[in-house]
């Protein structure tokens, strides 16, 4: 941990113990945070992938591990896993909190990250309701054939050929880290390869199936700012 980063853990402390809310000096100490990734008691932390988008809940976590009895374990236990914030916010109360500059790369997280996860499994959803239609209940091969739908190759395959052009090894595994990479990758690789209206649709497809998940219509003000936490933190896991 770099000197700056450490000076902000201890400015998060004093803050809460000052009696600011931990939530919003957590927040704060966000946009002060300098390191993009770190190595902390023998686990890997990845803020920024591909040094351009910014998992704001996982530095969340990280943070967490500092404070220790200073934050309501259930307050803790509802951000971390359910992505419920223990205050409201809106979307530009939460931008002003962690900074303009983490809120864009933020934005990168949730569109390249985030979304294109949900783009995924709406197609994945789509070809099984297909399937069911037909009469079939087999499954296999269902989230190759979604991958070839939408980036014209299946996931082995592309898999493959992020790890060549990175240059990482080929190995039978993926850790967390490399998979948030990979589909940020398959993100870019979409806006290559995909005309202009059909990523327009894919991203409507996608946002629904996330408001779907995460039933924003009857929690809008909770969760407004903070959409798309449950899965990043469920993916974190």
């Amino acid at each position: 941990m770099s000197t700056r980063d450490t000076q902000t853990i201890q400015g998060l402390k004093n803050a809460i113990a000052e009696d600011k809310h931990w939530f919003v000096a957590m927040l704060e100490t966000i946009r002060l945070w300098h390191s993009s990734e770190e190595d902390y008691d023998g686990r890997h932390y990845c803020y920024l992938i591909d040094n351009e988008a910014f998992d704001w809940l996982i530095l969340a976590e990280r943070l967490c591990e500092e404070l220790d009895e200073l934050i309501p374990e259930k307050e803790r236990t509802d951000l971390l896993f359910f992505g419920i914030p223990p205050i409201e916010l809106s979307k530009d109360e939460f931008r002003h909190s962690i900074g303009s500059t983490k809120y864009r790369t933020y934005l990168n997280y949730f569109y390249g990250i985030l979304v294109e996860k949900f783009l995924i499994l709406a197609v994945t959803e789509e070809i099984r309701k297909k399937r069911r239609v037909l009469g079939s209940n087999n499954d296999n091969g269902i989230v190759d054939e979604a991958y070839q739908y939408i980036y014209g190759a299946n996931q082995f395959a592309l898999l493959k050929q992020f790890r060549k052009e990175r240059h990482y090894p080929q190995l039978r595994s993926i850790s967390l880290s490399e998979l948030n990479e990979f589909i940020y990758w398959l993100f870019k690789y979409r806006m290559k390869i995909r005309d202009k209206s059909c990523v327009a649709s894919d991203t409507k497809k996608a946002l629904t199936k996330l408001h779907e998940i995460l039933d924003l219509k009857a929690k809008p003000l909770r969760l407004s700012a903070l959409e798309g936490c449950k899965l990043s933190s469920a993916a974190s896991r």
